[in-house]
């Protein structure tokens, strides 16, 4: 069992010199910024609205809440360890082998699946900015089979899904529908990481101006259409005017698309050691980035549910160009003017995610948790070339048979979920000394405060929706059923922190951001669950099979 948890040491040593620390707080908040506005803003965001309706407003409060604390333990962990990393070198410093593997694991499907997610989103702006210019790809070769399918099924108003579907050609018993340009995007970047690219903070910062700069105009303008009514649709079941309108188990439905909104923030971890003062700059930076981000989400969301029904968003991949199309706000030129922004924008998600996806498997591989091969490094491009090559063909071959709604599910549980044992592994690291200069998180004894904070809320809740709790206990509807079976076990666990807090006098910080984290793990459907269960058991076979007997730590 020890073996499971042996813990890699790091010493200053360890700390590499050759990288010049330029980075202030104003840097890593547009870095931030540039992380998290991207295909969370230009795509998902069209998604969360058609589930959740206006209401969808509150979820991202409570994304924005659970990252920020999130964040404030991450600096932590940076503080403890002398050397950049993100949670998996955290994890190995503090909490040994296996809980790095968890979260190494997890990593893998932030950065990979979520590529494929984001792939997807920059087919939709490409194919609409060529439909906008006159150039028309066939529908059959712009979306995925499973998204054409279902579309059909179950009576989509996405129209060029349904085409997409309906003139499809068939070959044997299989109709051709396949995202061509996700593909190409994919191979294209692939491509571009394997060869090298140098990026200066200068010219990320003149990319976030221009991103704000549009988003901030899409606001100004959007708000001139707005129709209030569209704040108020009709609640289908009650058949009143709701700022919810399918409840708020509809809501939280839609947690993958605005969670998935705010993947990447962590990756300001890794910047540490580019950081002027990181111990200080660094959490100022991520808070700063995180309250900016969330207002903007804030403010979008307002203007797109006000311009447009939200039941229209159903499929859309393109919302912030959708809601100026001639059959809402008929704005041409914002239409191209977005939809040019967001390629720039998407690509440059894709290539981030895409370099970073290798960097994990080569700092695994380096432990002997994987194989040698993915420490390859290119001769000529000094890149890890076989890492770079693997990335490409795990986020490649799943556009051919995935969609985009289950790919935000699964990415977003897998981020979630690391979330939660970078929050819940805080608690656990032991006290240190506290050094002038050096960000602490600052201890707040939670024995009385928590257990006020969740019975108080809950007590606010459920005078605000007494209906939910009065059927909390009834499981017969599906999707409602399985929101009420992970509340009811979400309240569990949450009296049982109130009592360890109590007991344990445990700091108030990270037990709000595992609470918070928790939370959100209640709008993963049990499908979601599954899959995620099924991902982590090959990992684990993967970890038992290979990793813990080449682990350099084995060898030691």
């Amino acid at each position: 069992m020890n073996q499971l948890f042996r813990r890699k040491h790091y010493s200053e040593s360890d700390h590499p010199s050759g990288l010049l620390r330029v980075l202030g707080v104003w840097d890593i908040v547009f870095f931030g910024i540039a992380a998290i506005i991207g295909a969370g803003s230009f795509s998902s965001l069209g998604e969360a609205i058609f589930k959740g309706g206006p209401g969808v407003t509150i979820l991202y409060i409570i994304c924005g809440f659970a990252c920020a604390f999130t964040a404030l333990c991450y600096a932590e962990f940076a503080s403890r360890i002398p050397t950049a990393g993100s949670a998996y070198t955290y994890a190995y410093a503090s909490f040994g082998e296996l809980i790095a593997w968890i979260i190494g694991w997890a990593l893998i499907m932030e950065y990979s699946f979520g590529n494929i997610y984001v792939a997807f989103s920059w087919s939709d702006y490409f194919t609409g900015f060529l439909e906008r210019l006159g150039y028309h790809i066939p529908d059959y070769l712009t979306c995925s089979y499973s998204e054409a399918k279902n579309a059909f099924l179950r009576h989509s108003e996405n129209p060029e899904l349904i085409n997409a579907w309906k003139t499809a050609p068939i070959i044997g018993n299989l109709k051709l529908i396949v995202d061509i340009p996700a593909l190409i995007i994919n191979g294209l970047i692939t491509s571009v990481c394997y060869i090298g690219i140098k990026e200066s903070k200068n010219f990320n910062n003149v990319l976030v101006i221009l991103k704000l700069a549009v988003i901030i105009l899409i606001i100004l303008i959007g708000f001139q259409y707005i129709n209030t009514e569209n704040w108020h649709p009709i609640n289908p079941q009650t058949n009143t005017p709701s700022f919810l309108p399918n409840g708020f188990s509809g809501v939280m439905s839609a947690v993958s698309g605005v969670f998935f909104a705010y993947i990447g923030f962590d990756a300001l971890s890794v910047l540490s050691e580019e950081t002027k003062n990181p111990q200080k700059n660094l959490p100022r930076g991520m808070i700063i980035s995180l309250i900016i981000c969330t207002l903007i989400y804030i403010a979008l969301t307002l203007v797109l549910t006000g311009m447009v029904d939200y039941k229209k968003f159903d499929g859309v991949g393109d919302p912030l160009s959708f809601i100026f199309e001639k059959s809402n706000a008929n704005v041409v030129w914002m239409e191209l003017v977005v939809s040019f922004v967001a390629i720039i924008a998407i690509t440059t998600v894709l290539l981030v995610f895409q370099m970073g996806q290798p960097r994990i498997w080569y700092a695994m591989s380096r432990d002997g948790l994987m194989p040698k091969q993915f420490q390859k490094i290119h001769p000529k491009y000094k890149t890890p070339s076989f890492a770079t090559i693997v990335t490409g063909v795990v986020v490649g071959i799943p556009i051919f048979f995935t969609n985009k709604t289950f790919i935000l599910d699964f990415t977003s549980i897998g981020t979630i979920f690391a979330f939660v044992l970078v929050c819940g592994g805080v608690l656990l690291l032991p006290a240190k000394e506290r050094l002038k200069g050096r960000f602490h998180l600052p201890y707040i004894n939670s024995k009385i405060i928590f257990p006020v904070l969740f019975i108080g809320g809950l007590s606010f809740f459920y005078f605000w929706q007494p209906d939910f709790f009065a059927n909390l206990l009834d499981w017969s509807d599906k999707t409602e059923g399985e929101f009420r079976v992970s509340i009811t076990i979400f309240i569990g666990i949450n009296l049982i922190l109130c009592v360890l807090a109590f007991l344990k006098n445990l700091s108030l910080i990270p037990l709000i951001g595992l609470s918070s984290c928790l939370y959100l793990l209640t709008g993963m459907s049990h499908d979601n669950w599954f899959w995620f269960g099924l991902w982590f058991a090959i990992g684990l076979i993967i970890y038992f099979v290979y990793g813990k007997k080449h682990s350099k730590l084995a060898m030691k």
